[in-house]
Protein backbone atom coordinates (compact mmCIF):
# COMPACT_ATOMS: atom_id res chain seq x y z
CA UNK A 1 0.00 0.00 0.00
CA UNK A 2 2.82 2.39 0.85
CA UNK A 3 4.44 1.78 -2.55
CA UNK A 4 1.17 2.43 -4.36
CA UNK A 5 0.70 5.64 -2.38
CA UNK A 6 4.18 6.75 -3.40
CA UNK A 7 3.48 6.06 -7.07
CA UNK A 8 0.23 7.97 -6.82
CA UNK A 9 2.09 10.96 -5.41
CA UNK A 10 4.74 10.77 -8.14
CA UNK A 11 2.06 10.69 -10.83
CA UNK A 12 0.27 13.62 -9.24
CA UNK A 13 3.47 15.64 -9.00
CA UNK A 14 4.62 15.05 -12.56
CA UNK A 15 1.11 15.35 -13.92
CA UNK A 16 1.03 18.85 -12.51
CA UNK A 17 4.34 19.64 -14.16
CA UNK A 18 3.00 18.41 -17.51
CA UNK A 19 -0.07 20.61 -17.25
CA UNK A 20 1.67 23.72 -15.94
CA UNK A 21 5.04 23.31 -17.63
CA UNK A 22 6.75 24.35 -14.41
CA UNK A 23 9.60 22.05 -13.41
CA UNK A 24 10.01 23.71 -10.02
CA UNK A 25 6.95 21.71 -8.95
CA UNK A 26 9.23 18.67 -8.92
CA UNK A 27 11.04 20.41 -6.05
CA UNK A 28 14.34 18.91 -7.09
CA UNK A 29 15.31 18.76 -10.70
CA UNK A 30 18.66 20.33 -11.36
CA UNK A 31 22.34 20.37 -10.55
CA UNK A 32 23.82 21.87 -7.41
CA UNK A 33 24.17 25.31 -8.99
CA UNK A 34 20.41 25.81 -9.08
CA UNK A 35 19.03 23.11 -6.82
CA UNK A 36 15.43 22.82 -5.81
CA UNK A 37 13.54 26.10 -5.55
CA UNK A 38 15.93 28.38 -7.42
CA UNK A 39 14.71 27.48 -10.91
CA UNK A 40 12.01 30.14 -11.26
CA UNK A 41 14.44 32.79 -12.49
CA UNK A 42 15.97 30.84 -15.36
CA UNK A 43 14.51 29.16 -18.42
CA UNK A 44 13.89 25.44 -18.79
CA UNK A 45 16.41 25.42 -21.62
CA UNK A 46 19.04 26.91 -19.30
CA UNK A 47 18.29 24.29 -16.66
CA UNK A 48 18.66 21.53 -19.25
CA UNK A 49 21.92 23.03 -20.47
CA UNK A 50 23.32 23.12 -16.94
CA UNK A 51 22.63 19.43 -16.37
CA UNK A 52 24.40 18.52 -19.60
CA UNK A 53 22.23 18.95 -22.69
CA UNK A 54 23.72 20.62 -25.75
CA UNK A 55 22.13 24.01 -26.42
CA UNK A 56 22.18 23.53 -30.19
CA UNK A 57 20.49 20.13 -29.83
CA UNK A 58 17.76 21.64 -27.66
CA UNK A 59 16.97 24.20 -30.34
CA UNK A 60 16.37 21.36 -32.82
CA UNK A 61 13.40 19.89 -30.91
CA UNK A 62 10.00 21.28 -29.85
CA UNK A 63 10.24 23.71 -26.95
CA UNK A 64 7.21 22.10 -25.31
CA UNK A 65 9.19 18.90 -24.76
CA UNK A 66 11.79 20.67 -22.61
CA UNK A 67 10.71 20.83 -18.96
CA UNK A 68 14.05 21.34 -17.22
CA UNK A 69 13.92 17.98 -15.44
CA UNK A 70 16.68 15.46 -14.82
CA UNK A 71 20.13 15.15 -13.29
CA UNK A 72 22.21 14.50 -16.41
CA UNK A 73 22.09 13.94 -20.15
CA UNK A 74 22.46 10.18 -20.79
CA UNK A 75 21.77 10.58 -24.49
CA UNK A 76 25.19 12.27 -24.82
CA UNK A 77 26.86 8.98 -23.90
CA UNK A 78 24.59 6.56 -25.77
CA UNK A 79 26.37 6.57 -29.16
CA UNK A 80 23.03 6.17 -30.91
CA UNK A 81 23.26 4.97 -34.49
CA UNK A 82 20.97 5.25 -37.51
CA UNK A 83 18.36 2.50 -37.60
CA UNK A 84 18.49 1.67 -33.89
CA UNK A 85 15.56 1.39 -31.53
CA UNK A 86 15.93 3.43 -28.35
CA UNK A 87 13.71 3.39 -25.26
CA UNK A 88 13.60 6.29 -22.82
CA UNK A 89 12.36 5.43 -19.33
CA UNK A 90 10.40 8.18 -17.63
CA UNK A 91 10.18 10.02 -20.94
CA UNK A 92 8.13 12.95 -19.67
CA UNK A 93 7.25 15.40 -22.42
CA UNK A 94 9.63 13.60 -24.79
CA UNK A 95 12.87 15.57 -24.78
CA UNK A 96 15.17 12.54 -25.15
CA UNK A 97 12.85 10.70 -27.51
CA UNK A 98 12.75 13.66 -29.89
CA UNK A 99 16.52 14.07 -29.68
CA UNK A 100 16.98 10.35 -30.35
CA UNK A 101 14.56 10.38 -33.28
CA UNK A 102 16.97 12.59 -35.23
CA UNK A 103 19.84 10.20 -34.56
CA UNK A 104 18.07 6.95 -35.44
CA UNK A 105 16.51 8.35 -38.62
CA UNK A 106 13.52 7.03 -40.51
CA UNK A 107 14.70 3.42 -40.20
CA UNK A 108 14.95 3.63 -36.43
CA UNK A 109 12.51 4.39 -33.65
CA UNK A 110 12.32 6.23 -30.35
CA UNK A 111 9.94 4.90 -27.71
CA UNK A 112 9.13 6.79 -24.55
CA UNK A 113 7.72 5.02 -21.49
CA UNK A 114 6.08 6.97 -18.68
CA UNK A 115 3.70 6.34 -15.80
CA UNK A 116 1.96 9.71 -15.93
CA UNK A 117 -1.02 10.15 -18.25
CA UNK A 118 -0.59 13.91 -18.50
CA UNK A 119 3.04 13.55 -19.59
CA UNK A 120 2.12 10.93 -22.19
CA UNK A 121 -0.68 13.10 -23.53
CA UNK A 122 1.64 16.10 -23.78
CA UNK A 123 4.38 14.14 -25.55
CA UNK A 124 1.95 12.58 -28.03
CA UNK A 125 0.45 15.95 -28.89
CA UNK A 126 3.90 17.45 -29.41
CA UNK A 127 4.85 14.54 -31.69
CA UNK A 128 1.73 14.98 -33.82
CA UNK A 129 2.02 18.75 -33.96
CA UNK A 130 5.63 18.54 -35.15
CA UNK A 131 5.19 15.60 -37.54
CA UNK A 132 7.43 13.08 -35.77
CA UNK A 133 6.71 9.74 -37.41
CA UNK A 134 9.42 7.57 -35.82
CA UNK A 135 8.44 8.07 -32.18
CA UNK A 136 5.92 6.44 -29.87
CA UNK A 137 4.91 6.93 -26.25
CA UNK A 138 3.63 4.08 -24.08
CA UNK A 139 2.29 3.94 -20.54
CA UNK A 140 4.14 1.63 -18.18
CA UNK A 141 5.37 1.01 -14.65
CA UNK A 142 9.05 0.36 -15.28
CA UNK A 143 9.63 -1.68 -12.11
CA UNK A 144 6.67 -3.92 -12.87
CA UNK A 145 6.79 -4.48 -16.64
CA UNK A 146 8.14 -2.21 -19.34
CA UNK A 147 5.67 -2.44 -22.28
CA UNK A 148 8.32 -3.53 -24.77
CA UNK A 149 9.00 -6.94 -26.37
CA UNK A 150 11.88 -9.15 -25.22
CA UNK A 151 15.28 -8.68 -26.89
CA UNK A 152 14.04 -5.92 -29.17
CA UNK A 153 15.85 -2.73 -28.14
CA UNK A 154 19.34 -1.47 -28.93
CA UNK A 155 19.57 1.27 -26.30
CA UNK A 156 17.74 2.12 -23.08
CA UNK A 157 18.26 5.50 -21.45
CA UNK A 158 16.75 7.13 -18.39
CA UNK A 159 17.25 10.46 -16.68
CA UNK A 160 16.77 10.56 -12.93
CA UNK A 161 13.85 8.13 -12.88
CA UNK A 162 15.06 4.74 -11.60
CA UNK A 163 15.86 6.33 -8.22
CA UNK A 164 12.11 6.96 -7.91
CA UNK A 165 11.37 3.24 -8.08
CA UNK A 166 11.01 1.15 -4.94
CA UNK A 167 12.80 -1.90 -6.37
CA UNK A 168 15.82 -0.97 -8.49
CA UNK A 169 16.82 -4.56 -9.25
CA UNK A 170 13.38 -5.35 -10.69
CA UNK A 171 13.63 -2.25 -12.84
CA UNK A 172 17.07 -3.17 -14.15
CA UNK A 173 15.87 -6.73 -14.83
CA UNK A 174 13.10 -5.29 -16.97
CA UNK A 175 15.64 -3.18 -18.84
CA UNK A 176 17.80 -6.26 -19.36
CA UNK A 177 14.78 -8.21 -20.65
CA UNK A 178 13.95 -5.76 -23.44
CA UNK A 179 17.53 -5.15 -24.59
CA UNK A 180 19.11 -7.18 -27.38
CA UNK A 181 21.56 -9.77 -26.06
CA UNK A 182 25.04 -10.76 -27.11
CA UNK A 183 26.76 -7.60 -26.00
CA UNK A 184 24.95 -5.27 -28.39
CA UNK A 185 22.23 -4.00 -26.06
CA UNK A 186 23.33 -1.15 -23.86
CA UNK A 187 21.86 0.88 -21.02
CA UNK A 188 22.92 4.43 -20.22
CA UNK A 189 21.29 5.90 -17.13
CA UNK A 190 21.74 9.24 -15.35
CA UNK A 191 20.58 9.01 -11.77
CA UNK A 192 21.14 10.14 -8.19
CA UNK A 193 23.06 8.29 -5.52
CA UNK A 194 23.93 9.16 -1.94
CA UNK A 195 27.00 8.63 0.20
CA UNK A 196 24.71 7.41 2.96
CA UNK A 197 21.35 5.65 2.70
CA UNK A 198 18.46 8.04 3.34
CA UNK A 199 16.09 6.91 6.06
CA UNK A 200 12.41 7.76 6.13
CA UNK A 201 13.00 9.82 9.28
CA UNK A 202 15.69 11.84 7.49
CA UNK A 203 13.40 12.53 4.56
CA UNK A 204 10.65 13.79 6.82
CA UNK A 205 12.83 15.86 9.14
CA UNK A 206 14.91 17.49 6.45
CA UNK A 207 12.15 18.02 3.93
CA UNK A 208 14.40 16.77 1.20
CA UNK A 209 13.46 16.84 -2.45
CA UNK A 210 11.26 13.95 -3.51
CA UNK A 211 13.56 12.95 -6.36
CA UNK A 212 16.33 11.90 -3.95
CA UNK A 213 14.13 10.05 -1.48
CA UNK A 214 14.84 6.69 -3.10
CA UNK A 215 18.55 7.20 -3.78
CA UNK A 216 20.93 4.32 -3.01
CA UNK A 217 24.61 4.39 -2.25
CA UNK A 218 26.86 3.98 -5.26
CA UNK A 219 27.80 0.43 -4.25
CA UNK A 220 24.19 -0.65 -3.84
CA UNK A 221 23.15 1.03 -7.07
CA UNK A 222 25.86 -0.78 -9.03
CA UNK A 223 24.97 -4.05 -7.30
CA UNK A 224 21.36 -3.67 -8.44
CA UNK A 225 22.60 -3.44 -12.02
CA UNK A 226 24.87 -6.47 -11.58
CA UNK A 227 22.06 -8.51 -10.02
CA UNK A 228 19.96 -7.84 -13.12
CA UNK A 229 22.57 -9.56 -15.30
CA UNK A 230 24.48 -6.67 -16.83
CA UNK A 231 28.20 -6.71 -17.57
CA UNK A 232 30.86 -4.08 -18.13
CA UNK A 233 29.30 -1.54 -15.79
CA UNK A 234 31.11 1.77 -16.08
CA UNK A 235 30.45 5.10 -14.36
CA UNK A 236 30.88 7.61 -17.18
CA UNK A 237 30.22 10.80 -15.27
CA UNK A 238 29.96 11.72 -11.60
CA UNK A 239 29.46 15.08 -9.92
CA UNK A 240 27.96 16.60 -6.81
CA UNK A 241 24.30 17.35 -7.32
CA UNK A 242 23.45 19.62 -4.43
CA UNK A 243 25.10 22.02 -2.02
CA UNK A 244 26.50 19.88 0.80
CA UNK A 245 25.30 22.39 3.38
CA UNK A 246 21.75 21.19 2.73
CA UNK A 247 22.51 17.86 4.39
CA UNK A 248 23.55 16.54 7.74
CA UNK A 249 26.22 14.00 8.67
CA UNK A 250 28.38 14.95 5.68
CA UNK A 251 25.95 13.17 3.40
CA UNK A 252 26.30 14.06 -0.26
CA UNK A 253 23.91 13.65 -3.16
CA UNK A 254 25.72 12.78 -6.36
CA UNK A 255 24.61 12.62 -9.97
CA UNK A 256 26.09 9.73 -11.93
CA UNK A 257 25.78 8.46 -15.47
CA UNK A 258 26.25 4.70 -15.81
CA UNK A 259 26.65 2.48 -18.86
CA UNK A 260 26.10 -1.28 -18.80
CA UNK A 261 26.09 -3.94 -21.53
CA UNK A 262 24.01 -7.13 -21.91
CA UNK A 263 25.59 -10.58 -22.03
Amino acid sequence: MQIEALKKEIKKNYGKIALEGNASNARCNTSQEICCDDTDNISKEQVSSIIGYNTTDLKSIPEESILGLGCGAPINFANIQSGETIVDLGSGAGIDVFLASKLVGNEGKGIGVDLTDEMLDKARKVAIKNNYENVEFRKGDIEDRIPIENNSVDVVIGNCVINLTSNKTNTFKEVYRILKKGGTGRMIISDLITTKEISKDDIKSNGWCSCIDGALTKANYIKSIEDAGFQNIVVLNEKNYMDESNFSDERKIVSITVRAITN
